[in-house]
């Protein structure tokens, strides 16, 4: 047996098969790390899920009383006094969580089947899928986040302020012209690019801001800019010259791609209410990136105007004989203040009743 020692480095061995071995073991670990985190989230998941389907397919309140949740919460809690979820809160939204998905579902399978545990729920945290039950008035509207959460990595407090900001509702509903100018199969796509409105929140503009400003605080907060554009678009330049001469020159606002539509995006900013002559400029920008930036393999360049106020005639009649594919949304500075002032009346006004 060998005397006890502290064991050093002998010599940091600089050999690259070995620092490559070594790189290879340490992304392997993580990996195994990120799917014990997910393993040990889904098996608790499906048993949260198995109870409430017990408490709802039992009809335990009406068989055993109105306060078999609570007595079942104690129990639990006695028998496994170091566990954290068997609060009373906590078994309620177990219930309250499959009660939601099986009351919408129950015209799709027959009466008394049980429904079983979605696999990409386990791909979404506990608190997520409480966030998502109290807030959602649609299973398609449920569906939505949890996918947008599994597909995303949303935060808790991400998916709380997208809820808030009423994203099922906005996304793809920015006006346009992409049932006449897109191929069938790509407009309903494409359409789920865009929004209405999109929530400029995180920007500090002065009162008199101009559409410079409002580009070069966008710019200056890319980063927030890509999140709220949506997933899949990369930032590829801003007021770039397009020449088309010695004496014509051209400098659309922004130009993003979209990644997995593989096409490129063209948006110009205006902090004024929409006019019609917008769309004629923007439709000579998406020719321009059509014919000079669109490669082999890539879909057809789309744009998009996103301005103060809009009216849905005169956006419609202005986009209706234009060639390329555009798209005229809103934006709003002041929203969260304004959710957050209506949410307390709300709180308020449901306290007095």
């Amino acid at each position: 047996m060998e005397s006890p020692v502290f064991v050093y480095r002998d010599e940091k061995i600089a050999d690259q098969e070995y620092i490559q071995w070594l790189s290879d073991v340490k992304k392997r670990f993580r990996e195994s790390q990120a799917r014990a985190i997910v393993k040990v989230n889904s098996e608790m998941l499906e048993f949260y899920w198995s109870v409430g389907r017990d408490l709802v397919a039992l009809r335990a309140e009406s068989r055993w009383g109105a306060g078999v949740v609570k007595q079942f919460a104690l129990d639990m809690r006695e028998t496994f006094p170091d566990s954290t979820g068997f609060s009373y809160t906590n078994v309620k939204y177990m219930k309250r969580w499959y009660n939601f998905y099986n009351s919408f579902i129950t015209k799709s399978h027959q009466a008394g089947d049980l429904l079983e545990f979605p696999e990409i729920f386990s791909h979404v945290a506990w608190k997520h899928h409480i966030e998502i039950i109290v807030h959602s008035h649609s299973l398609e509207e449920a569906l939505f986040y949890v996918k947008k959460v599994a597909d995303e990595g949303w935060s808790r407090s991400k998916l709380e302020n997208q809820i808030a900001a009423r994203l099922y509702q906005s996304q793809g509903s920015a006006l346009s012209n992409f049932d006449s100018t897109l191929p069938a199969e790509q407009c309903q796509q494409t359409q789920q690019l865009f929004k209405d409105p999109y929530h400029f929140e995180f920007l500090s503009l002065k009162q008199d801001y101009d559409e410079k400003d409002l580009e070069e605080a966008l710019v200056t907060n890319i980063t927030h800019f890509l999140l709220e554009l949506g997933q899949g678009f990369a930032y590829v330049g801003r007021q770039m010259e397009l020449r088309v001469d010695d004496e014509t020159v051209f400098f659309p606002d922004l130009i993003f791609y979209h990644i997995p539509q593989k096409r490129y995006v063209i948006i110009e900013l205006k902090a004024v209410k929409f006019m019609p002559e917008f769309a004629g400029k923007l439709n000579f920008y998406v020719t321009a990136a059509d014919k000079l930036l669109k490669g082999e393999g890539d879909n057809p360049s789309v744009g998009l105007i996103i301005c103060k106020t809009a009216k849905n005639t005169v956006v419609e009649w202005s986009l209706q004989d234009i060639q390329k594919p555009l798209g005229v949304a809103t934006y709003q500075l002041k929203q969260v203040v304004e959710r957050t002032v209506l949410e307390l009346k709300q709180r308020k006004e449901n306290k007095e009743k």
